[in-house]
């Protein structure tokens, strides 16, 4: 099948070496490692990732718990706008289980109680390529839980690959709990865009040259900077750009 990735090809792609934890531990900013993780998420062959605390039974939003992701505005947009979260097998099995497991667009469609948008979801999902999710649970030493979600093709990975993205899984929240305890007031979570934007403009550049640079519009980088002054409580977007270095999202 075209949407199948063989498990051949996890081995060939995935990065080798032990040099991953001292390279998680030289991570300084949240914006290090959403840059890790990509690279990481491309090498093992997924579209995107998500790394989310485990939310509590009355949580609403997938985007109030993210602390990291590169998943795509329109799906996390889609997702809490038909309230997913309450619906959701993966989180349902992170409140009841340490192990890593993965999950299939199939093995979720076959479910039950989905509301009836579910299959508009389901269906923008696969024009992003996004056939599989793999969980891997993980906590820090106060016992809060979360879990680091890798999501592309469908896969059986080998067991050397599933070992080493638990390993970096656990590497990498570790890290982000050294970088600063940012993640645990959610409404603060911050996308990889907004991200761009503020080191951009701690960098000096307009909106207009922030625009060339990234390949956007003038309006969208405006748009961009707006919501994350609100985000971070800033009057404007200097106080923005220093409430974020504070926070570690920017160095």
């Amino acid at each position: 099948m075209r949407d199948t990735l063989m498990a051949d090809q996890v081995e060939t792609d995935q990065p080798r070496g032990g040099d991953f934890a001292a390279e998680i531990a030289a991570l300084e900013t949240q914006f290090d490692a959403i840059r890790y993780m990509k690279r990481t998420t491309q090498s093992f062959g997924f579209k995107a990732f998500v790394i989310c605390v485990v939310p509590t039974f009355d949580a609403e939003k997938l985007a109030s718990a993210s602390i990291l992701s590169n998943m795509p505005t329109e799906l996390v947009n889609k997702y809490d706008s038909i309230s997913l979260l309450k619906h959701s097998t993966g989180i349902r099995r992170l409140r009841e289980t340490t192990t890593p497991f993965q999950l299939t667009l199939d093995d979720w469609e076959k479910e039950s109680g989905h509301p009836p948008q579910a299959s508009e979801y389901i269906a923008m999902l696969r024009e992003h390529g996004i056939f599989q999710a793999n969980y891997f649970p993980v906590h820090d030493a106060d016992g809060s839980r979360a879990t680091v979600i890798f999501m592309g093709k469908r896969s059986d990975l080998p067991m050397t690959a599933m070992m080493e993205l638990q390993m970096i899984a656990i590497h990498v929240y570790n890290r982000l709990t050294e970088i600063g305890s940012f993640w645990k007031d959610t409404s603060v979570a911050l996308s990889e865009r907004e991200i761009q934007c503020l080191n951009w403009t701690a960098a000096g550049k307009t909106s207009s040259e922030i625009a060339g640079i990234l390949g956007l519009s003038e309006h969208t980088v405006n748009h961009y900077l707006n919501h994350v002054s609100k985000k971070l409580d800033a009057v404007n977007r200097t106080q923005a750009v220093v409430k974020a270095m504070k926070k570690g999202y920017i160095s």
